[in-house]
Protein backbone atom coordinates (compact mmCIF):
# COMPACT_ATOMS: atom_id res chain seq x y z
CA UNK A 1 0.00 0.00 0.00
CA UNK A 2 1.37 3.32 -1.34
CA UNK A 3 2.33 5.94 2.17
CA UNK A 4 -0.23 9.30 2.25
CA UNK A 5 1.06 11.95 0.32
CA UNK A 6 2.43 15.14 1.89
CA UNK A 7 -0.24 17.50 1.53
CA UNK A 8 0.18 21.85 0.63
CA UNK A 9 -2.12 24.37 0.82
CA UNK A 10 -1.65 27.27 -1.51
CA UNK A 11 -3.11 30.75 -0.91
CA UNK A 12 -2.85 33.41 -3.26
CA UNK A 13 -5.95 35.72 -3.93
CA UNK A 14 -5.04 35.59 -7.87
CA UNK A 15 -6.57 32.79 -9.62
CA UNK A 16 -4.72 32.02 -12.38
CA UNK A 17 -1.19 32.13 -10.03
CA UNK A 18 -2.91 30.02 -7.42
CA UNK A 19 -4.25 27.34 -9.87
CA UNK A 20 -0.82 27.55 -11.44
CA UNK A 21 0.81 27.05 -8.44
CA UNK A 22 -0.94 23.98 -6.87
CA UNK A 23 -0.31 22.41 -10.34
CA UNK A 24 3.46 23.01 -10.29
CA UNK A 25 3.21 21.56 -6.74
CA UNK A 26 0.90 18.68 -7.04
CA UNK A 27 3.31 17.84 -10.36
CA UNK A 28 6.35 17.64 -7.54
CA UNK A 29 4.01 15.07 -5.58
CA UNK A 30 2.31 17.00 -2.85
CA UNK A 31 -1.69 16.32 -2.52
CA UNK A 32 -2.47 20.30 -2.47
CA UNK A 33 -5.32 22.57 -1.97
CA UNK A 34 -6.25 26.55 -2.73
CA UNK A 35 -7.77 29.13 -1.23
CA UNK A 36 -8.26 32.94 -1.93
CA UNK A 37 -7.53 34.74 1.53
CA UNK A 38 -6.05 34.08 4.54
CA UNK A 39 -9.74 33.65 5.59
CA UNK A 40 -10.65 31.30 3.09
CA UNK A 41 -7.21 29.23 4.14
CA UNK A 42 -8.09 28.86 8.12
CA UNK A 43 -11.23 27.80 7.25
CA UNK A 44 -9.47 25.20 5.20
CA UNK A 45 -7.10 23.71 6.96
CA UNK A 46 -10.13 22.49 9.40
CA UNK A 47 -10.77 19.66 7.00
CA UNK A 48 -6.99 19.31 5.23
CA UNK A 49 -4.71 18.72 7.52
CA UNK A 50 -1.38 20.76 5.57
CA UNK A 51 1.97 19.49 5.90
CA UNK A 52 2.85 22.99 4.90
CA UNK A 53 1.67 26.17 3.61
CA UNK A 54 2.96 28.46 0.58
CA UNK A 55 1.22 31.82 0.76
CA UNK A 56 0.94 34.98 -0.84
CA UNK A 57 1.90 38.00 1.41
CA UNK A 58 -0.94 41.13 -0.18
CA UNK A 59 -4.26 39.31 -0.43
CA UNK A 60 -7.49 41.44 0.15
CA UNK A 61 -9.39 40.79 3.55
CA UNK A 62 -7.06 38.78 5.33
CA UNK A 63 -3.52 39.27 3.62
CA UNK A 64 -0.50 36.07 4.72
CA UNK A 65 0.66 38.43 7.84
CA UNK A 66 -3.02 37.77 9.38
CA UNK A 67 -2.68 34.52 8.44
CA UNK A 68 0.62 33.71 10.10
CA UNK A 69 -0.39 35.42 13.29
CA UNK A 70 -3.39 33.64 13.55
CA UNK A 71 -1.65 30.40 13.05
CA UNK A 72 0.74 31.36 15.27
CA UNK A 73 -2.05 32.60 18.29
CA UNK A 74 -3.81 28.90 17.50
CA UNK A 75 -0.19 26.81 18.53
CA UNK A 76 1.10 24.13 16.40
CA UNK A 77 0.16 25.06 12.39
CA UNK A 78 1.96 23.81 9.26
CA UNK A 79 5.43 25.94 8.07
CA UNK A 80 4.90 28.25 5.80
CA UNK A 81 6.79 30.03 2.95
CA UNK A 82 5.48 33.17 1.94
CA UNK A 83 5.72 34.96 -1.16
CA UNK A 84 5.80 38.50 -2.37
CA UNK A 85 7.07 41.26 -4.91
CA UNK A 86 7.62 43.50 -2.31
CA UNK A 87 10.59 41.58 -0.64
CA UNK A 88 13.25 43.59 1.97
CA UNK A 89 15.08 42.33 4.67
CA UNK A 90 12.92 44.36 7.17
CA UNK A 91 9.94 42.42 5.61
CA UNK A 92 12.15 39.06 6.10
CA UNK A 93 12.84 39.51 9.84
CA UNK A 94 9.38 40.13 10.61
CA UNK A 95 7.94 37.18 8.70
CA UNK A 96 10.23 34.84 9.79
CA UNK A 97 11.15 35.85 13.46
CA UNK A 98 8.18 37.61 14.56
CA UNK A 99 5.41 35.64 12.99
CA UNK A 100 6.88 32.33 12.39
CA UNK A 101 7.18 31.94 8.94
CA UNK A 102 9.46 28.83 7.62
CA UNK A 103 11.04 31.04 4.79
CA UNK A 104 10.62 33.93 2.90
CA UNK A 105 10.50 34.34 -1.14
CA UNK A 106 10.34 37.06 -3.65
CA UNK A 107 8.65 37.09 -6.80
CA UNK A 108 9.20 36.53 -10.02
CA UNK A 109 9.02 32.94 -8.34
CA UNK A 110 12.37 30.50 -8.69
CA UNK A 111 10.07 26.64 -8.95
CA UNK A 112 13.55 25.33 -7.97
CA UNK A 113 13.83 27.12 -4.54
CA UNK A 114 10.23 26.49 -3.90
CA UNK A 115 10.64 22.67 -4.53
CA UNK A 116 13.86 23.19 -2.39
CA UNK A 117 12.25 25.13 0.33
CA UNK A 118 8.85 23.05 0.44
CA UNK A 119 10.54 19.20 0.78
CA UNK A 120 12.52 21.38 3.63
CA UNK A 121 9.51 22.47 5.62
CA UNK A 122 7.27 19.25 5.10
CA UNK A 123 10.12 17.40 6.64
CA UNK A 124 10.27 19.75 9.85
CA UNK A 125 6.44 19.05 10.04
CA UNK A 126 6.87 15.09 9.48
CA UNK A 127 9.49 15.66 12.78
CA UNK A 128 7.06 17.68 14.69
CA UNK A 129 4.54 15.03 14.30
CA UNK A 130 7.27 12.49 14.70
CA UNK A 131 7.99 14.79 18.36
CA UNK A 132 4.37 14.98 19.52
CA UNK A 133 3.67 11.31 18.96
CA UNK A 134 6.77 10.13 20.62
CA UNK A 135 5.90 12.84 23.44
CA UNK A 136 2.51 11.19 23.92
CA UNK A 137 3.93 7.80 24.21
CA UNK A 138 6.64 8.13 26.69
CA UNK A 139 3.29 10.30 29.07
CA UNK A 140 1.56 7.04 28.48
CA UNK A 141 4.61 5.56 30.53
CA UNK A 142 4.79 7.47 32.61
CA UNK A 143 7.22 10.99 31.22
CA UNK A 144 6.26 14.05 29.89
CA UNK A 145 9.65 16.10 29.66
CA UNK A 146 11.24 15.65 33.72
CA UNK A 147 8.34 14.97 35.09
CA UNK A 148 7.53 11.31 35.94
CA UNK A 149 4.56 9.90 37.15
CA UNK A 150 2.36 6.96 35.52
CA UNK A 151 -0.35 7.26 38.38
CA UNK A 152 -4.32 8.23 37.13
CA UNK A 153 -3.49 11.77 38.34
CA UNK A 154 -0.29 12.46 36.77
CA UNK A 155 -1.44 11.05 33.26
CA UNK A 156 -4.48 14.08 34.14
CA UNK A 157 -2.03 16.29 34.79
CA UNK A 158 0.17 15.47 31.69
CA UNK A 159 -2.92 15.64 29.69
CA UNK A 160 -3.89 18.90 30.67
CA UNK A 161 -0.03 20.13 30.10
CA UNK A 162 -0.24 18.78 26.51
CA UNK A 163 -3.45 20.48 26.03
CA UNK A 164 -2.04 24.28 26.69
CA UNK A 165 0.84 23.66 25.84
CA UNK A 166 0.78 24.25 22.15
CA UNK A 167 -1.38 27.79 22.90
CA UNK A 168 -0.81 31.24 24.09
CA UNK A 169 -2.60 31.41 27.73
CA UNK A 170 -0.82 32.00 30.61
CA UNK A 171 -1.00 28.78 33.00
CA UNK A 172 -0.92 29.26 36.84
CA UNK A 173 0.76 26.25 38.30
CA UNK A 174 -0.09 25.37 42.09
CA UNK A 175 1.13 22.79 44.03
CA UNK A 176 3.29 22.03 47.79
CA UNK A 177 6.97 23.21 47.53
CA UNK A 178 8.61 19.90 45.92
CA UNK A 179 6.19 18.89 43.56
CA UNK A 180 7.65 19.83 40.66
CA UNK A 181 5.99 23.59 39.33
CA UNK A 182 9.18 24.26 37.50
CA UNK A 183 9.20 21.22 35.96
CA UNK A 184 5.73 21.33 34.67
CA UNK A 185 6.88 25.08 33.41
CA UNK A 186 9.46 23.63 31.38
CA UNK A 187 7.38 21.15 30.08
CA UNK A 188 4.46 23.40 28.53
CA UNK A 189 7.98 25.45 27.57
CA UNK A 190 9.51 22.25 25.24
CA UNK A 191 6.14 21.38 24.17
CA UNK A 192 5.15 24.89 22.86
CA UNK A 193 5.72 26.77 19.23
CA UNK A 194 8.24 28.81 21.55
CA UNK A 195 10.69 25.84 22.51
CA UNK A 196 13.57 27.16 20.50
CA UNK A 197 13.01 30.80 21.88
CA UNK A 198 14.46 31.17 25.80
CA UNK A 199 13.08 29.62 28.80
CA UNK A 200 13.47 32.52 31.49
CA UNK A 201 12.71 31.80 35.16
CA UNK A 202 13.03 33.86 38.52
CA UNK A 203 12.19 33.40 42.34
CA UNK A 204 9.87 36.05 42.96
CA UNK A 205 10.31 35.19 47.40
CA UNK A 206 14.49 35.64 46.12
CA UNK A 207 14.17 39.33 45.85
CA UNK A 208 13.57 42.52 47.65
CA UNK A 209 11.02 45.23 45.92
CA UNK A 210 13.79 47.07 44.27
CA UNK A 211 15.81 43.86 43.09
CA UNK A 212 12.60 42.24 41.58
CA UNK A 213 11.77 45.27 39.71
CA UNK A 214 15.29 45.39 38.08
CA UNK A 215 15.32 41.79 37.08
CA UNK A 216 11.96 41.55 35.79
CA UNK A 217 11.94 44.72 33.57
CA UNK A 218 15.66 46.08 33.53
CA UNK A 219 16.89 49.56 34.30
CA UNK A 220 19.18 52.46 33.13
CA UNK A 221 22.66 52.88 33.79
CA UNK A 222 22.06 55.03 37.16
CA UNK A 223 18.46 54.41 37.38
CA UNK A 224 19.32 53.48 41.51
CA UNK A 225 22.01 52.92 43.53
CA UNK A 226 24.51 50.00 42.28
CA UNK A 227 22.89 50.74 38.59
CA UNK A 228 26.61 51.15 36.88
CA UNK A 229 25.20 50.00 33.51
CA UNK A 230 22.23 49.32 31.35
CA UNK A 231 20.44 46.00 32.05
CA UNK A 232 18.07 44.45 30.42
CA UNK A 233 14.89 42.39 32.35
CA UNK A 234 13.66 39.16 32.12
CA UNK A 235 10.51 40.21 30.02
CA UNK A 236 13.66 41.12 27.37
CA UNK A 237 15.38 38.19 28.26
CA UNK A 238 12.59 35.52 27.46
CA UNK A 239 11.11 37.42 24.11
CA UNK A 240 9.46 35.46 21.94
CA UNK A 241 9.40 32.76 24.50
CA UNK A 242 8.43 31.84 27.90
CA UNK A 243 8.60 33.67 31.31
CA UNK A 244 8.16 31.60 34.52
CA UNK A 245 7.46 33.88 37.69
CA UNK A 246 8.08 31.18 40.81
CA UNK A 247 6.60 32.20 43.82
CA UNK A 248 4.36 34.87 42.36
CA UNK A 249 2.69 34.87 45.80
CA UNK A 250 5.17 36.62 47.53
CA UNK A 251 5.48 39.36 44.90
CA UNK A 252 5.09 42.64 46.60
CA UNK A 253 2.14 44.56 45.97
CA UNK A 254 3.73 47.75 43.65
CA UNK A 255 5.57 45.06 41.29
CA UNK A 256 1.78 43.34 41.35
CA UNK A 257 0.11 46.47 39.16
CA UNK A 258 3.44 47.03 37.56
CA UNK A 259 3.10 43.70 35.99
CA UNK A 260 -0.50 43.84 35.41
CA UNK A 261 0.07 46.59 33.47
CA UNK A 262 3.03 44.32 31.31
CA UNK A 263 0.36 42.31 30.70
CA UNK A 264 -2.21 44.00 29.35
CA UNK A 265 0.14 46.30 26.64
CA UNK A 266 2.81 44.12 25.89
CA UNK A 267 5.58 46.48 26.70
CA UNK A 268 7.88 46.67 28.78
CA UNK A 269 9.78 50.04 31.03
CA UNK A 270 13.64 49.61 32.19
CA UNK A 271 13.96 51.59 35.39
CA UNK A 272 14.79 55.29 34.57
CA UNK A 273 14.20 54.74 30.94
CA UNK A 274 12.17 57.22 28.97
CA UNK A 275 10.59 54.97 26.54
CA UNK A 276 8.99 51.44 26.56
CA UNK A 277 9.81 48.23 24.76
CA UNK A 278 7.60 46.02 23.23
CA UNK A 279 7.68 42.29 24.58
CA UNK A 280 6.01 38.94 23.37
CA UNK A 281 6.40 36.81 26.21
CA UNK A 282 4.76 33.50 27.01
CA UNK A 283 3.91 34.00 31.24
CA UNK A 284 3.46 31.48 33.22
CA UNK A 285 3.18 31.67 37.04
CA UNK A 286 3.65 29.02 40.06
CA UNK A 287 3.02 28.92 43.56
CA UNK A 288 2.72 26.95 46.85
CA UNK A 289 -0.16 29.50 48.22
CA UNK A 290 -3.56 29.57 47.72
CA UNK A 291 -4.23 33.01 45.90
CA UNK A 292 -7.78 32.93 45.95
CA UNK A 293 -7.14 33.13 50.00
CA UNK A 294 -4.25 36.05 49.36
CA UNK A 295 -6.49 37.75 47.17
CA UNK A 296 -9.61 37.89 50.12
CA UNK A 297 -7.09 38.72 52.62
CA UNK A 298 -6.01 41.95 50.50
CA UNK A 299 -2.42 40.49 49.96
CA UNK A 300 -2.56 39.88 46.08
CA UNK A 301 -4.49 42.12 43.48
CA UNK A 302 -7.74 40.42 42.23
CA UNK A 303 -7.49 41.39 38.80
CA UNK A 304 -3.75 40.23 38.67
CA UNK A 305 -5.16 36.75 39.91
CA UNK A 306 -7.63 36.46 37.22
CA UNK A 307 -5.50 37.70 34.58
CA UNK A 308 -3.00 34.87 35.73
CA UNK A 309 -5.90 31.97 36.70
CA UNK A 310 -6.65 31.88 32.64
CA UNK A 311 -5.38 27.91 33.23
CA UNK A 312 -4.86 26.08 36.12
CA UNK A 313 -2.44 23.29 36.67
CA UNK A 314 -2.57 21.58 40.12
CA UNK A 315 0.55 19.39 40.80
CA UNK A 316 -0.65 16.87 43.73
CA UNK A 317 1.63 16.33 46.62
CA UNK A 318 3.72 12.79 46.85
CA UNK A 319 1.69 11.13 49.35
CA UNK A 320 -1.20 11.33 47.02
CA UNK A 321 0.76 9.38 44.23
CA UNK A 322 2.83 6.75 46.34
CA UNK A 323 2.53 4.71 43.44
CA UNK A 324 4.99 6.47 41.20
CA UNK A 325 7.52 6.38 44.02
CA UNK A 326 9.24 3.04 42.27
CA UNK A 327 9.45 5.46 39.01
CA UNK A 328 10.79 8.56 40.27
CA UNK A 329 13.70 6.33 42.11
CA UNK A 330 14.67 4.90 39.21
CA UNK A 331 14.90 7.96 37.62
CA UNK A 332 16.97 9.66 40.47
CA UNK A 333 19.17 6.84 41.20
CA UNK A 334 20.37 6.90 37.49
CA UNK A 335 21.13 10.69 37.92
CA UNK A 336 22.84 9.95 40.86
CA UNK A 337 25.06 6.89 39.94
CA UNK A 338 26.15 9.45 37.51
CA UNK A 339 26.83 12.46 39.58
CA UNK A 340 28.46 10.25 42.68
CA UNK A 341 30.08 7.59 40.04
CA UNK A 342 28.01 4.51 42.25
CA UNK A 343 26.70 1.37 40.87
CA UNK A 344 23.64 1.26 42.37
CA UNK A 345 20.96 -0.97 40.64
CA UNK A 346 17.69 -0.22 42.45
CA UNK A 347 15.63 -0.37 46.00
CA UNK A 348 15.52 -3.19 47.80
CA UNK A 349 11.61 -4.56 48.28
CA UNK A 350 11.55 -3.63 51.91
CA UNK A 351 13.31 -0.14 51.51
CA UNK A 352 10.76 0.68 48.92
CA UNK A 353 8.01 0.05 51.46
CA UNK A 354 9.39 2.04 53.60
CA UNK A 355 9.69 4.73 51.03
CA UNK A 356 6.31 4.78 49.87
CA UNK A 357 4.88 4.60 53.86
CA UNK A 358 6.48 8.49 54.37
CA UNK A 359 4.38 11.67 54.63
CA UNK A 360 6.95 13.01 52.42
CA UNK A 361 5.80 16.73 53.55
CA UNK A 362 8.88 17.98 51.47
CA UNK A 363 7.28 15.98 48.22
CA UNK A 364 9.29 14.83 45.38
CA UNK A 365 12.40 17.05 46.68
CA UNK A 366 12.40 15.50 50.08
CA UNK A 367 12.69 12.30 48.20
CA UNK A 368 15.43 13.14 46.40
CA UNK A 369 17.77 14.53 48.83
CA UNK A 370 16.69 11.01 51.06
CA UNK A 371 17.77 8.82 47.56
CA UNK A 372 21.01 10.67 47.30
CA UNK A 373 21.88 10.17 50.45
CA UNK A 374 21.34 6.60 50.08
CA UNK A 375 22.70 6.22 46.98
CA UNK A 376 26.13 7.82 48.05
CA UNK A 377 25.65 5.08 51.52
CA UNK A 378 25.26 1.73 49.14
CA UNK A 379 27.49 2.78 46.56
CA UNK A 380 26.50 -0.24 44.49
CA UNK A 381 24.40 -2.93 44.54
CA UNK A 382 20.35 -2.54 45.97
CA UNK A 383 19.71 -0.30 48.45
CA UNK A 384 18.52 -1.80 52.11
CA UNK A 385 16.66 0.18 54.51
CA UNK A 386 19.53 0.63 57.02
CA UNK A 387 20.48 3.00 54.14
CA UNK A 388 17.64 5.45 54.99
CA UNK A 389 19.38 6.47 58.31
CA UNK A 390 17.21 8.99 60.36
CA UNK A 391 14.06 8.29 57.82
CA UNK A 392 10.81 8.14 60.10
CA UNK A 393 9.05 5.06 59.76
CA UNK A 394 5.88 6.69 59.94
CA UNK A 395 3.25 3.05 58.91
CA UNK A 396 -0.13 2.70 57.93
CA UNK A 397 -2.46 0.99 60.19
CA UNK A 398 -2.42 -3.11 60.02
CA UNK A 399 -5.41 -3.51 57.19
CA UNK A 400 -7.89 -6.13 57.94
CA UNK A 401 -9.52 -7.69 55.29
CA UNK A 402 -11.33 -11.16 55.39
CA UNK A 403 -9.32 -13.53 57.61
CA UNK A 404 -5.80 -11.57 56.04
CA UNK A 405 -4.32 -9.12 58.22
CA UNK A 406 -1.90 -6.47 56.12
CA UNK A 407 1.10 -4.80 57.66
CA UNK A 408 3.11 -1.74 56.36
CA UNK A 409 7.10 -1.48 57.15
CA UNK A 410 7.17 0.46 60.09
CA UNK A 411 4.18 -1.00 62.37
CA UNK A 412 5.13 -1.86 65.79
CA UNK A 413 4.91 -5.31 67.42
CA UNK A 414 1.79 -4.07 69.32
CA UNK A 415 -0.06 -2.52 66.49
CA UNK A 416 0.81 -6.08 64.39
CA UNK A 417 -0.58 -7.93 67.80
CA UNK A 418 -3.72 -6.19 68.13
CA UNK A 419 -4.63 -6.58 64.77
CA UNK A 420 -3.61 -10.37 64.80
CA UNK A 421 -5.75 -11.17 68.15
CA UNK A 422 -8.90 -8.95 67.15
CA UNK A 423 -8.74 -10.75 63.45
CA UNK A 424 -8.54 -14.20 65.17
CA UNK A 425 -11.57 -13.58 67.76
CA UNK A 426 -13.90 -12.10 65.05
CA UNK A 427 -12.91 -15.93 62.89
CA UNK A 428 -14.00 -18.03 66.01
CA UNK A 429 -16.52 -16.00 66.70
CA UNK A 430 -15.18 -14.21 69.63
CA UNK A 431 -14.62 -17.37 71.19
CA UNK A 432 -11.56 -17.26 73.20
CA UNK A 433 -10.64 -20.43 74.30
CA UNK A 434 -10.60 -21.20 70.05
CA UNK A 435 -8.46 -18.16 69.68
CA UNK A 436 -6.20 -18.65 72.23
CA UNK A 437 -5.54 -22.00 70.73
CA UNK A 438 -5.62 -20.49 67.26
CA UNK A 439 -2.80 -17.95 68.44
CA UNK A 440 -1.24 -20.27 70.57
CA UNK A 441 -1.14 -18.29 73.83
CA UNK A 442 -2.87 -18.88 77.15
CA UNK A 443 -6.28 -17.83 77.93
CA UNK A 444 -5.16 -15.61 80.78
CA UNK A 445 -2.96 -13.99 78.55
CA UNK A 446 -5.74 -13.16 75.89
CA UNK A 447 -7.65 -11.98 78.63
CA UNK A 448 -4.68 -9.72 79.78
CA UNK A 449 -4.63 -8.63 76.09
CA UNK A 450 -7.87 -7.93 75.78
CA UNK A 451 -7.73 -5.63 79.32
CA UNK A 452 -4.88 -3.88 77.47
CA UNK A 453 -7.41 -2.78 74.42
CA UNK A 454 -10.51 -2.16 76.82
CA UNK A 455 -12.21 -4.81 74.43
CA UNK A 456 -15.35 -6.52 75.90
CA UNK A 457 -15.34 -9.86 76.91
CA UNK A 458 -15.71 -12.76 74.50
CA UNK A 459 -17.33 -16.43 75.61
CA UNK A 460 -15.39 -19.40 76.62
Amino acid sequence: MDAPKDRVLVVDDESNQRTALATMIAGWGYETASAANGAEALDRLREFEASAIVTDLMMPGMDGSELLRRLKDQGQSPPAIVLTAFGNLETAIALVHDLGAFWFLEKPLQPGALRLLLSRAVAQSRLADYNEALERRLSEQGVLGNLVGGSEVMQRIFSLIRQVAPTRATVLITGESGTGKELAARAIHDLSPRRTAPFVAINCAALTETLIESELFGHEKGSFTGAVERRRGCFELADGGTLLLDEIGEMPAPTQAKLLRVLEERKVRRLGAAREVEVDVRLLAATNRDLLAEVKQNRFREDLFFRLNVFEVSLPPLRDRREDIPALCEVMIRDMNIRHQCRVSGVDPQAMALLQNQEWQGNARELRNVVERAVILAGEGLVQPCHFFGLHTAARPPVVSGDEVRLSVGATIDEAERALIEATLRHTGNNRTRAATILGISQKTLFNKLREYGAPGGTE
